[in-house]
């Protein structure tokens, strides 16, 4: 069953074994799970319902950022340094994402189990992912889903003795219109919304858009009993007069990275060594731009077909920061955004927009190890405080470089950088440049699509908020199925590795609560 909060007019109580709160790859995977086992299960999701038959993935970036994206893709962390990148709708931020699909290597996993976390070993993990990737078609992509930046990223890796590889996809007769960050109008890309949400659906689950939890209910010993929530307008974002309450046993916090511990917070649950919001990550991005002598349209095909992992583990001489540490592609980014990102103004920026076709982009993932903090401020909203900063800002600045060699060796003439002052590189010996540029307090806008950390698990309550089995070392009955649980990144785009988490919580509720 499905109930479209925002047409809704009816205050809603039900009764269910299990609530989720979210639809993303967290809350998605364990109400599939859940569902498919024959418990009744009631997913809670703020954002929208949208779907592409219904016309709703129009292409245009104004009007799906206002559909799908958290804070209408204008949040920011309080310095104005990094763009928050999350979802708002049915589906979460895989309705968004760009369907790169890695697992999580083994080093990572081996770390995670010295960090204090068990039960997700990578032997553990392998058959689930195994599962995953049949579920969601995922496979290499062939050369014909090869844009032209595609192409010249391996041209340029190439020259520069850099090892690529195929970036595993998770698409299904994808049509290659370029506009996978606004949401596929084609339902090729195997997001929650086509995928995990449909089957838990086909399993009994029931779907209530457009509704805000305000509350986790909790009896005297302190174990979840259910939520309390109010529809949303959709239009405004407020609130509506009209009521939803579920009673379950056992409460599923999947509102994911950036979103969770705010809501942790926000509903004063217990938070005894205040570790809720710290350890904040959100592997932040870095981008250049160069400009070529052909056209290379940027925003055409699927984003990144091919890259490299050369750069993915940072490296270290006595102790000392060398290099590495991030991964490294070929971007995509619409014109919309490209407008919005390249520097400069007025007669400037018109001759930067003149030349769009021909500006490539290359862009790394930084492995983040400095964290952030989620906190609420005055009025009760959250504040996200996050610096790249550290050995972070050392290696945000080494994948600058190395995008700009890449870059330049691909056969860009020019190599803008997209700080307020757009310093702009004309041969590879200004690179040495990019060593001080201040990229502090928004003079450099760092993207931040991968939020995780704030909620972290482990084996012990005095460093973890959850324990490793997804449930909250202080509030019986309540589980955490997003990236907020990561005691550090998985060093390659999380999404599976959020799903494959969110099995094992699944499997965990099941065994408890059966």
């Amino acid at each position: 069953m499905i109930i479209e909060g925002h047409k809704h007019g009816a205050s809603l109580h039900l009764s269910a074994d299990v609530v989720v709160i979210g639809s993303g790859c967290g809350g998605a995977t364990v109400a599939k799970h859940l569902a498919r086992a024959g418990k009744r299960v009631v997913i809670l999701e703020q954002g929208g319902y949208f779907q592409a038959r219904n016309g709703d993935f129009d292409q245009l970036s104004d009007n799906m950022l206002a559909r799908i994206d958290g804070g209408r893709g204008l949040d920011t962390s309080t310095n104005g340094e990094i763009a928050l990148m999350y979802g708002n709708c049915v589906g979460g931020a895989s309705v968004h994402y760009w369907a790169d699909s890695w697992r999580m290597p083994r080093d990572r996993a081996e770390q995670w189990e010295t960090m204090g976390v068990s039960g997700h070993e990578h032997e553990k993990l392998a058959p689930i992912y195994d599962e995953i990737e049949k579920d969601l078609n995922v496979h290499l992509p062939s050369e014909d889903y090869y844009n032209r930046m595609n192409t010249l990223f391996d041209i340029g890796a190439a020259r520069l003795g850099w090892d690529v590889e195929r970036v595993p996809q998770a698409r299904r007769g994808c049509a290659k219109s370029g506009h996978c960050y606004q949401g596929c109008a084609y339902d090729a890309k195997q997001s929650m919304l086509v995928t995990y949400v449909p089957k838990a659906l086909d399993h009994g689950a029931t779907l209530i858009s457009d509704c805000r939890v305000v509350a986790v209910e909790r009896n005297a010993k302190g174990a979840v009993t259910g939520v309390k929530g109010r529809l949303v307008d959709r239009i405004t974002g407020q609130n509506r007069d009209v009521t939803v309450e579920v009673d379950a046993p056992v409460v599923v916090l999947a509102a994911g990275g950036f979103v969770s511990a705010a809501l942790w917070l926000k509903w004063k649950l217990p938070n005894t060594r205040k570790l809720v919001g710290k350890n904040l990550l959100c592997n932040p991005n870095t981008y250049l731009y160069g400009l070529y002598p052909e056209p290379v349209e940027l925003w055409k095909n699927i984003p990144a077909a091919t890259g490299t992992s050369r750069f993915r583990l940072a490296r270290y001489e006595n102790g000392k920061y060398v290099e590495g540490g991030y991964l490294l592609h070929p971007n995509q980014i619409q014109v919309e955004f490209l407008a919005l990102s390249l520097p400069g103004f007025g007669v400037d920026h018109f001759k930067l927009m003149e030349r769009l076709p021909h500006v490539g982009s290359a862009v790394s993932w930084i492995d983040d190890e400095m964290p952030g903090e989620i906190t609420l401020d005055d009025a009760g909203n959250a504040s996200y405080s996050y610096q790249v900063r550290g050995v972070d800002e050392l290696k945000a600045r080494d994948s600058m470089k190395k995008q700009a060699q890449l870059l330049f060796a691909s056969g860009a003439t020019e190599i803008i950088v997209p700080n307020v002052i757009g310093t702009r590189l004309r041969d590879p010996r200004d690179i040495k440049l990019l060593d001080t540029i201040d990229l502090s307090n928004g003079n450099y806008l760092f993207a931040a699509p991968h939020p995780a950390g704030a909620l972290r698990m482990g084996d012990d309550p005095t460093n973890s908020v959850v324990k490793s089995t997804h449930e909250a070392h202080e509030v019986p009955g309540l589980y955490v199925a997003d990236p907020s649980v990561f005691p550090m990144q998985p060093s390659v785009d999380p999404s599976l590795t959020i799903m494959a988490l969110s099995h094992i919580a699944a499997m965990n509720i099941l065994e408890r609560h059966s």
